[in-house]
């Protein structure tokens, strides 16, 4: 199954600059090991005002209770509003469609 996921990031007020350096490594990491496993295939960053950070994520998992853990496992997991959207396809979606000689099968 496949998964857009928004995440909205609000840092604590208060927070080291030193805890935010730490958990946004480790989110670097993890979020490499997600795409190496296949669960993270695309992530963009949302423009929005300074101080905010709003990332759009599409995500693959068997389930949404695995996708459910794989993001409470996220590093800045805390600090997250998240939103998920499951995804169906659509009989029209192109990249379903086959191209034979330049023409529609």
């Amino acid at each position: 199954m496949e998964f857009l996921v928004e995440f909205e990031i609000k840092i604590p007020e208060g927070t080291t600059e030193s805890e935010v350096k730490d958990r946004e490594d480790a989110e670097a990491d993890a979020v490499a090991k997600l795409a190496e496993e296949g669960h993270l295939v695309r992530v963009w960053k949302l423009p929005v005002g300074s101080g905010e950070t709003q990332v759009l994520g599409l995500y693959r998992a068997d389930s949404e209770t695995e996708l459910d853990g794989l993001l409470r496992a996220l590093p800045l997991y805390e600090w997250m509003r998240i939103s998920v959207t499951p995804l169906v396809p659509h009989p029209n979606d192109p990249a379903r469609s086959p191209v034979t000689d330049g023409d529609r099968a």
